[in-house]
């Protein structure tokens, strides 16, 4: 009986440590915030910035790595399903010929990095968490007529147009750390934003290991009268759609009156 009594604290005392030993050791954690966690588009809305920043917390079981650590911010907005068309020529007129549709793509997506992104991690990481314009993984959202050898050039394509629009960015070396571990970066949100909602997402990077991670949410949103005229445009599109063409011959009848010649 007393060899027994002695056993079970053994044993449970052997279990705890084995499970301590099989538990993630956590020596660095990541802490960050949004200076605005909601965007309000109103009539004169022209863009605005968001401001990023963050700490980086370590604990008695952080190892000294001779590394520098990196961070990554990633912006990513609503998903859905988006088509990049290329133009040729009909009977001497430019229409659109082949079309690929991309599956589940941000539609608005913002990249800023200590470093290049290539630099960071292993593509397999970078891929997975659409660290940088070039990692983002583009799925073909059903079957098209384009020949495989010319996918790429729609995917050149597409985030090309995404990039001259404005919804797509990737910017490195913007990231100012403020001592050791505080760091802060700025977000651009251009005027052509969609609305919805948005993750920020903050990443720790050393020696190509994602040490941390956290995510915070971003709410873009219409306000007053474009708030109204969206959802109007959005949930009752046939009414809309009829309404405008009715302001619209209205508009022209007025006109006709006002400038009619006796």
């Amino acid at each position: 009986m007393t060899g027994r009594r002695i056993l079970l604290p053994v044993l449970g005392l052997f279990a705890a440590l084995t499970a301590q030993a099989g538990a993630p050791v956590r020596a660095e954690s990541l802490t960050a915030a949004l200076s605005a966690d909601v965007v309000r588009i109103e009539s004169n809305y022209t863009g605005t910035n968001i401001v990023v920043f963050g700490e980086i917390a370590r604990d008695a079981g952080t190892v000294g790595r001779p590394d520098p650590y990196d961070i990554a911010v990633v912006v990513s907005g609503p998903e859905s399903d988006i088509t990049t068309r290329r133009k040729g020529r009909f009977l001497g007129i430019w229409v659109n010929r082949d079309a690929e549709v991309f599956a589940d793509v941000p539609s608005f997506l913002a990249v800023h990095t200590t470093r290049p992104p290539h630099e960071l991690s292993s593509r397999a990481i970078l891929e997975e968490h659409r660290i940088g314009l070039h990692f983002l993984n583009l799925r073909i959202a059903r079957p098209s007529d384009v020949p495989i050898s010319d996918r790429d050039n729609f995917r050149a394509a597409f985030l090309r147009l995404r990039q001259a629009s404005g919804l797509y960015s990737e910017r490195h070396d913007v990231i100012d750390f403020l001592g050791n571990s505080l760091f802060r970066t700025s977000v651009a949100l251009p005027a052509n934003i969609p609305v919805g909602d948005y993750k920020v997402t903050a990443y720790l990077l050393q020696g190509g290991t994602l040490l941390a991670e956290t995510q915070m949410p971003l709410r873009v949103a219409k306000t007053g009268f474009e708030q109204y005229t969206y959802i109007f445009a959005h949930q009752y599109s046939a009414a809309y759609g009829l309404l405008a063409v009715l302001l619209a011959v209205f508009t022209g009848w007025l006109a006709g009156v006002i400038f009619r010649r006796d």
